[in-house]
C-alpha cells in the first residue's frame, strides 16, 4: 500500500491515520457510497456527563451523500498509535454513545461495529444491546482485501 513507509518510519498516529487508515475507509466509501457516508475527524457529543462526547476518528452512518452525522451510525473506527488493545474501551464508548444518537433519532440498529487500529493491525468489536464483544482476531493491512470486506458486510 501506498505511503506505509512513510506512515511507519514517522510514528505519528496522524501519518497512521492518513497513509494507512483513510485509504481503506476511503476504498470501502468508493464501494458502498449509495448507502453511507463516512466522516473523519468528526465532533460527536452525545452525553457529556457520561463522558460520551468528543471527536470520532471515523464515523461510518447509513445515511448517503450527507454533510452532517445523520443516524444511523453503524460503525466507528479509532484509530491508535500502536497499542490498540488501549482503544478498546474507548470505542466500545463510542458504540454507547452512537445507540444514543441512533435512538433520539428513532432510527435504532440492533448491532453496532467498532474497528480499533494502528493501521497495520485490525481489531472488530460488536455492541449488540448491553453485549460487548471483541473478535479475537487480528486481521493485518498485507490482507486489505479482508478488511475491507469485513467493513462492507458492517454496512449490511
Amino acid at each position: 500500500m501506498e505511503g506505509t513507509d512513510l506512515a511507519l518510519l514517522s510514528g505519528s498516529e496522524k501519518a497512521r491515520s492518513e497513509y494507512l487508515i483513510a485509504p481503506v475507509l476511503a476504498e470501502v466509501y468508493r464501494i458502498a457510497k449509495d448507502k453511507t457516508t463516512l466522516f473523519s475527524g468528526v465532533e460527536f457529543n452525545i452525553n457529556e456527563g457520561q463522558g460520551l462526547s468528543g471527536f470520532c476518528d471515523f464515523l461510518l452512518t447509513l445515511a448517503p451523500m450527507v454533510l452532517e452525522v445523520r443516524a444511523p451510525v453503524v460503525s466507528i473506527v479509532e484509530a491508535k498509535k500502536e497499542n490498540i488493545s488501549a482503544g478498546i474501551p474507548q470505542c466500545f464508548a463510542e458504540l454507547v454513545a452512537a445507540q444514543i444518537f441512533n435512538d433520539r433519532a428513532e432510527k435504532p440498529i440492533e448491532t453496532l461495529y467498532g474497528v480499533v487500529t494502528s493501521g497495520t493491525d485490525w481489531q472488530f468489536l460488536r455492541l449488540r444491546d448491553t453485549e460487548a464483544i471483541v473478535d479475537s482476531d487480528l486481521y493485518y493491512l498485507d490482507n486489505v482485501e479482508k478488511i475491507v470486506g469485513i467493513i462492507l458486510s458492517m454496512l449490511r
